[in-house]
């Protein structure tokens, strides 16, 4: 599988796909390395446009997504790539959007395998009194990207 990996603000990440992007890595994760391709332009693009994300100058993402999961997992994903930069949802809002508002833990399940985390924005999704919870990143990782959001913070400005 292509794959690219580059430095950002918060330390190396890594973006996977062919036709689509199917895979991002963040620090402290690692890819499995058999079986890398080429980089591809695609990958560039990703890595260009999360730049562009983290030194406050990109809101939305332009790039074909290929996230395997489940039925549920991807109707959980498709929620997420529908809240807006800067917005947050609660876990049980998720849920309820997806048509299981008791779902509320496999909610936080398809989240924590979020195959493609900032791109389908898992860490906008809050607990119920706005508390920031678990993040595949970690929570500082969490808490600096809502601080981007919120204009509270740019990386590599």
């Amino acid at each position: 599988m292509p794959r690219l990996t580059f430095d950002t603000p918060f330390g190396p990440m890594t973006v996977e796909g062919e036709d689509a992007l199917t895979r991002l890595w963040l620090p402290g994760t690692r890819p499995d390395l058999s079986g890398q391709g080429e980089e591809t332009p695609l990958l560039f693009r990703a890595r260009d446009e999360l730049l562009e994300y983290f030194s406050g100058r990109r809101h939305t993402f332009d790039l074909p997504l290929a996230p395997a999961g489940t039925d549920f997992q991807r109707s959980v994903w498709a929620v997420l790539a529908k809240i807006l930069y800067g917005e947050t949802r609660t876990y049980g809002q998720v849920a309820a959007a997806v048509g299981r508002p008791r779902a509320l833990r496999a909610v936080g399940q398809a989240n924590h395998v979020n195959p493609l985390p900032i791109f389908l924005p898992c860490h906008r999704v809050v607990g119920k009194d706005g508390a920031l919870t678990g993040y595949a990143g970690g929570l500082e990782l969490k808490r600096a990207l809502l601080a981007l959001e919120s204009g509270k913070e740019c990386f590599g400005c």
